[in-house]
């Protein structure tokens, strides 16, 4: 981990929906340590601010991040041209973890902007079929116009894939409702299942609520947190939950460690 901003610079920029962007970089110097799938890096708009972004992507050496322009540094690195040296700090936190679930069917619950963390795990698992039982992909986004990744998500169906909306357009023909209704076309064992479930919060209590009455243990569930993240490194406390600081002990738990800490309504 580092306190200061390593450089690198815009390679790609491509938009995803209507104020999203997914932007790709590379070192300008040397490379920070690997990142993997799960953890986030600190980005530095020079002269405007830094935020934690989570990996989108890892490839070659190249970082791939999905922003939202939501804020004044979101939008500066939603606008950021190709060339554009920007800061970068990392890797924080802990990852998906993916290789503990070999021999076991993956389940990935996907809400919003939630996919963005969840399809560099979504990469590994198609390019290793035979480590891993079953792979689901179930996604929910609030409208058709709102899905990430759309060129992609075709190939990710093995042995399904799933999207739902909560407000569809004309023209959407498919699944409208919550992303938890998608289970019941899943495919998997619930006694041998690791979920990954990332996305607002609500969504992630009621899927890990659905899963646990499906039968997957709580250990096997693995939700991606979301505080108000300034420093990483697990000093200013302004991402504390209950007893866990979640630029350092997260974002990546256990459902058993997170059930009972967002069970608390001040937390």
């Amino acid at each position: 981990m580092t306190a200061t901003p390593v450089p690198y610079r815009v390679v790609a920029n491509r938009p995803e929906t209507t104020d999203t962007r997914t932007i790709e970089l590379r070192p300008a110097g040397e490379a920070l340590p690997d990142f993997a799938p799960g953890r986030f890096a600190m980005l530095y708009a020079f002269g405007v601010g830094e935020i934690p972004v989570s990996v989108a992507g890892l490839r070659d050496g190249t970082l791939t991040h999905t922003i939202r322009g939501v804020g004044a540094v979101s939008r500066a690195l939603c606008a950021a041209r190709p060339g554009t040296e920007v800061g970068v700090r990392g890797p924080f936190g802990t990852g998906w973890d993916l290789p503990a679930a070999a021999g076991r069917d993956l389940l990935v619950v996907a809400g919003g902007i939630g996919l963005a963390p969840l399809r560099p795990l979504v990469h590994a698992a198609l390019a290793a079929p035979r480590a891993y039982g079953r792979l689901n992909v179930l996604i929910g986004a609030r409208t058709p116009e709102d899905l990430l990744y759309r060129d992609e998500l075709p190939g990710w169906a093995r042995p399904y894939r799933g999207v739902t909306v909560d407000r569809p357009a004309p023209a959407w023909t498919g699944r409208v409702g919550v992303v938890t209704s998608l289970l019941d076309e899943a495919e998997f064992t619930p006694a041998t299942t690791t979920a990954f479930v990332c996305g607002p919060e609500v969504m992630i209590r009621a899927t890990a609520r659905e899963l646990l009455h499906r039968g997957v243990p709580a250990r096997h569930i693995r939700v991606s947190l979301e505080r108000n993240m300034h420093c990483a490194t697990g000093h200013c406390g302004h991402c504390q939950l209950g007893p866990l600081l979640l630029c350092r002990d997260g974002p990546v738990v256990g459902h058993d460690r997170a059930e009972p800490l967002l069970a608390v309504r001040e937390l």
